[in-house]
């Protein structure tokens, strides 16, 4: 990666810390309110049958049992329990973090997108449609997401000589990134996370979120190009941030050429993904595996690059550091899901979350379950970590009201994706506002109707998959 880049990426990280609420500190006040709801919710259990290898709660067994509160120690114990649980996952995660910087210190992708944009630079359409396709594909496969940051100043300009606005410029970063963790075709943070924890075959029901992707996505270009368009003929409509960006348009930025190492190491990601792809539909390959090939791709891509060993292993061990916040968030939700399961209150919020969900029609209870994601996602704003403290309530839940586990990981997915676009507990959304300079109030008052229309798609695509019993199971 060049030293400009280098310089951009060292610049953008300082916004990220506005956050307004850290995830550490919430979901450490979850975890001290659910060791005190131990002294005081009645602790009961289901039993618990194996059907095909899979753990499933039997319905109308619910009894209660004798308390086990979690005392002031049980608290802080758990947090290692928890780490130890999700561990797999977290060194997943880790891994993943490590070859992501790897094929980032090569500079490849923003030689692709510098590139692009470029080419793209007098085609509105064409420029809003293929930026938020590359975003939307980063955030679905490899789940991109602070990642994309060092970008908005690169396309915001653009946008701007266009005619657009900062908002345009930002929403095609963040609203593209959202579309690829809304619907997360193969998005090994999401989506792979709740399938492990589902027992479900990984990355499995691809069909119906390639489906969803692109409604999802034609949704949004055609949204945010209509929302340019508006602003090219009455720039009084747009929003133009702080007005660093207007004076950073009149000077041409260089283009930074995409060589063809670069491209030979995108050709090597695609391979890779095609193997993924074949390994997990195929051969059954679960995280060991697939945390596997993604060491294989960093080895290559630094042998295509020309990295030494030194670089290879710092690269890779800086993607891991950087990464290492949501990995450790994963670890403290399951510390939540530990002392709930200490204090025998899992089964009880099953119990009652079942009875109240058990109200609605049958054809609606995957919706309640959507509301209830969509509800706990405002505090708990990391889509891995949330995978983690709810899916091992909303599986067992999702059993109890016949809603098949497949659609479960799917009202998770799009709950979470679409969140990360609206709510400002999210952190990486946030910095990407920040970093933009664009208020949350007015990024809210123009995507409101985008994100209320895309909770309408995932409203009636949640019901239909329970209607249609979306599986494998």
């Amino acid at each position: 990666m060049s030293k400009e880049t280098n310089d951009k990426t060292t610049n953008l990280k300082k916004p990220k810390e506005i956050k307004g609420v850290n995830v550490f500190v919430l979901l450490f006040c979850v975890l001290v309110v659910a060791a005190g709801l131990s002294y005081i919710l009645p602790a009961g259990e289901y039993s618990r049958a194996i059907i095909n290898g899979r753990d499933v709660v039997v319905p109308n067994t619910y009894k209660l049992v004798t308390s086990t509160p979690v005392g002031f120690f049980g608290i802080f114990s758990s947090i290692h329990q928890g780490l130890v649980d999700a561990g797999p996952i977290i060194f997943y995660v880790l891994i993943i973090g490590g070859m992501f910087e790897v094929m980032n210190e090569t500079g490849t992708l923003h030689a692709m997108l510098s590139s692009l944009s470029k080419k793209l630079a007098n085609k509105g359409l064409l420029f809003v449609a293929a930026l938020m396709f590359i975003f939307s594909v980063g955030g679905s496969l490899i789940g991109m997401a602070e990642e994309n940051l060092i970008y908005i100043p690169l396309v915001i300009p653009l946008a701007l000589a266009l005619g657009y606005d900062v908002i345009t410029g930002t929403a095609i970063v963040l609203m593209g990134a959202g579309i690829g963790f809304t619907t997360a075709v193969m998005n090994p943070f999401t989506v792979g996370i709740a399938q492990s924890i589902a027992k479900l075959p990984m990355f499995s029901g691809i069909g119906v979120r390639l489906f969803l992707y692109v409604i999802m996505y034609v949704t949004a270009v055609t949204f945010v190009y209509r929302y340019a368009q508006k602003v090219k003929k009455d720039p009084s409509l747009g929003c133009f941030g702080d007005g660093k960006y207007l004076v950073e348009t009149n000077a041409e930025a260089p283009e930074i050429k995409l060589e063809r190492k670069h491209k030979f190491i995108l050709f090597a990601f695609l391979c890779n993904f095609s193997i993924l792809t074949f390994g997990v539909m195929k051969l059954g390959w679960g995280m060991e595996e697939m945390s596997a090939l993604f060491i294989i791709l960093a080895i290559v891509i630094a042998l295509i690059a020309r990295l030494s060993s030194n670089q290879l292993v710092d690269a890779f061990m800086k993607g891991a550091a950087n990464i290492l916040t949501g990995a450790l968030v994963i670890g403290l939700a399951r510390a939540i899901v530990v002392v709930l399961t200490n204090g025998k209150l899992i089964d009880t919020i099953l119990f009652n979350a079942s009875g109240v969900l058990h109200l609605l029609p049958a054809s609606l209870s995957s919706a309640g379950m959507f509301v209830i994601q969509a509800l706990i996602h405002v505090i708990v704003p990391s889509g891995s970590g949330q995978a983690a403290l709810t899916m091992p309530i909303m599986v067992p839940l999702a059993d109890l009201l016949h809603v098949t586990r497949q659609t479960a990981v799917l009202v998770f997915s799009l709950a979470d994706g679409i969140g990360n676009t609206i709510f400002p507990t999210s952190g990486y959304f946030m910095a990407g506002l920040a970093i933009a300079g664009v208020p949350w109030q007015k990024w809210a008052k123009v995507m409101i109707k985008l994100v209320v229309l895309q909770y309408t798609i995932a409203l009636v695509a949640v019901i239909l998959a329970n209607m249609f019993h979306y599986g494998p199971f």
